[in-house]
């Protein structure tokens, strides 16, 4: 038994806001991250601060914001009141200080708590707030949250508005990168969602005057869709959807503006009165699952005083629609039995196209019927002494604080996965282990899901069979060796991943884990080395002919050694799909040899040489598929 420690009044200690908010900043903005993930803190940082000018423009003060970004520096300026200068340093460094809490100022705003911005000051190496109001301006500047430089109120020319610069601590979010496709993803979110602003980033203007039809306009490939997209707006609700040729269900859902990327009620309440509306206009009982086959849809509420399941708003938890309105169940039910009952009365091709959309997957769901109990059946055999996985304690449906952490290793063969077995943290990392190179399934059904033993355990892995609702991991990660047949895993993978469960891509869940190329080393120190840049940096820091090995595969690399690339430095990079045409993607890539794709090739070689004489890189197709290969 331990010895009882003293415990008297000097045990108790009170922090300070920004120490609070810096020794539990997941309290705050969720995971820390480096940036690999659409959700991770810094992207959080920037969003806290946008949305303040959001409110702004809801508020119908400012129709611009503008936003920029270069290297680690993040800049937003909006154009609305600003804040008033006597209280520019309270509303950046008091917690529970704000302009919010007057419901008739923010009546349906995201930030209600006032803590978002104190957050981004504390977790800042660098913040400076700048207002302009009524011809004049006031400055303050922050270190971690403590004000270095306080000026007097001046006079100005500038318009009304306010300025936040602001550079993420690297002591909390270690080796963070901003990735701009996940910045643009966001600021096209803002402007569907706020029809009439402009909002530039970096130079370039992002505008929409459609809202939610624009938004399912840019993500899916219009070509795919089995009929035009149904766009029904009312007082506090907008909603957009059709159905496309994808497998799975696709939504995008918001409330107040904000993109509540887990759901919530109001997701909940869409897809049970999608169903309910389509049963009682065609007057028959289809499955559920053959009306929300396939189907892409996005929900946008406002809802006064909202209240979310974490700080970071990513799942609604409100009930009622205000203190004294309706249920989220009950508004949404009512509006779309009204208005997409009337709609497809109007429009009687689009009611047609739906109804054979629903038939088509009632036939494909009876056609596997059968093997899919059968693959199920062995899976279950299969899951109580699963070769395959190895298994983490935690999972990501779970309510754990570390859930955000989840990962699954996806590995070639039985050395590699041996390796990261033995290093990982087995409260959050499991891995599942290829026996070889999987199945090339571009063109085929679903069928081949549970034909194929692998994919089947795979999918019964991830528990993704129907829809991501009991996701178990939350970072899905390709870990193959970087040559030849390991790039061609990489691609089979993804190409599962695409053709059948393309919304654990979108939704940012997949990742290609980066292990180092070289281990540089002295009798000193110690350099493990991603790129061949980062070689030659190494070898000039240590001098005098360090050892240098070039690791081949994963199976090469200890587990000791595993552990440390694995851990809080873990390089991952995220799949981002820039290109909604998925199936043109995948034909290119994946599809029977073309004229096209070996052109790509042909203009495409690329021969490196160096000093160390590092073997030169060309291209060549394996199985139709175009690789990089040292040779």
């Amino acid at each position: 038994m331990a010895e009882p420690v003293n415990y008297s009044e000097d045990s108790i200690r009170s922090l300070d806001w920004k120490e609070h908010i810096r020794l539990r900043p997941g309290m705050y903005i969720g995971k820390l991250g480096d940036g690999s993930a659409y959700d991770d803190g810094v992207y959080v940082l920037l969003k806290e601060i946008i949305d303040n000018s959001i409110d702004e423009f809801v508020m119908g003060s400012g129709r611009t914001i503008e936003v920029s970004m270069s290297d680690h520096k993040v800049s937003v300026r909006d154009y609305g009141r600003g804040i008033p200068l006597g209280k520019v340093i309270d509303c950046v460094s008091k917690i529970n200080t704000g302009g919010k809490y007057d419901s008739k100022a923010f009546q349906k705003s995201v930030g209600l708590n006032g803590v978002g911005t104190k957050a981004v000051n504390a977790l800042s190496n660098n913040f400076i707030v700048q207002s302009y109001r009524d011809g004049r301006t006031k400055l303050a500047e922050f270190a971690k949250g403590e004000l270095i430089r306080d000026e007097a109120e001046k006079e100005t020319t500038q318009r009304n508005g306010t300025a936040i610069n602001f550079i993420p601590d690297d002591t909390i979010f270690r080796h963070y990168r901003f990735i701009p496709e996940f910045v643009e993803s966001m600021i096209w979110n803002y402007v569907f969602l706020n029809s009439g602003l402009t909002l530039n980033f970096n130079g370039q203007k992002y505008f929409s005057e459609r809202g939610l039809y624009d938004l399912l306009t840019r993500n899916t490939d219009v070509e795919t869709l089995r009929y035009p997209i149904i766009h029904l707006k009312g007082e506090d609700i907008e909603i957009a959807l059709t159905h496309g040729q994808a497998y799975g269900e696709e939504y995008y859902s918001f409330v107040n503006g904000q993109n509540t990327t887990q759901g919530g009620t109001h997701q909940a309440a869409f897809r049970e009165a999608v169903v309910k509306t389509v049963r009682e206009f065609y007057k028959k009982e289809f499955d559920a699952a053959d009306i929300r086959a396939s189907i892409v849809a996005a929900i946008a509420i406002k809802v006064q005083e909202p209240v979310f399941e974490s700080q970071t708003k990513t799942k609604l938890g409100s009930q009622n629609i205000g203190p004294d309105g309706p249920s989220v169940r009950g508004f949404i039910n009512d509006f779309l039995k009204k208005e997409l009952d009337n709609y497809l009365h109007k429009n009687t091709a689009v009611a047609d196209a739906l109804l054979k959309r629903i038939l088509q997957s009632e036939r494909e769901r009876k056609d596997i019927a059968g093997i899919k109990k059968l693959a199920n059946e062995r899976a279950k055999k299969a899951s109580l002494h699963n070769r395959k996985l190895r298994d983490c304690k935690l999972h990501f449906e779970d309510t754990h604080e570390r859930r955000q952490d989840t990962t699954l290793f996806i590995t070639e063969g039985d050395s590699a996965s041996g390796s990261i077995t033995k290093s990982r943290d087995v409260q959050t990392q499991a891995v599942f282990s290829l026996k070889g190179k999987p199945l090339n399934c571009y063109g085929l059904t679903k069928k081949v899901v549970y034909e194929n033993e692998e994919f089947n355990l795979l999918q019964h892995a991830l528990n993704i069979e129907d829809g991501l609702d009991a996701l178990r991991y939350n970072n899905i990660v390709i870990a193959t060796d970087a040559d030849v047949d390991g790039m061609h895993i990489r691609l089979l993978l993804m190409t599962f991943f695409l053709q059948f469960f393309p919304d654990l891509v979108k939704a940012g869940h997949v990742f290609i884990l980066q292990t180092p190329l070289f281990r540089v080393r002295n009798k000193k120190e110690t350099i493990y080395c991603y790129s061949d840049e980062e070689r030659r940096n190494a070898i000039a820091k240590l001098g005098n002919k360090p050892e240098i090995t070039r690791f081949k595969g994963l199976g090469e690399i200890s587990p000791d050694e595993f552990g440390l690339f694995i851990g809080k430095d873990i390089r991952l990079d995220p799949v981002i799909l820039k290109d909604a045409n998925i199936k043109g993607l995948l034909e290119y890539f994946m599809g029977k040899n073309t004229p096209a794709r070996q052109m790509h090739i042909v203009n495409n070689l690329r021969v490196e040489k160096d000093d160390e004489s590092i073997n030169p890189l060309i291209a060549e197709e394996v199985d139709g598929v175009a690789l990089p290969v040292a040779v």
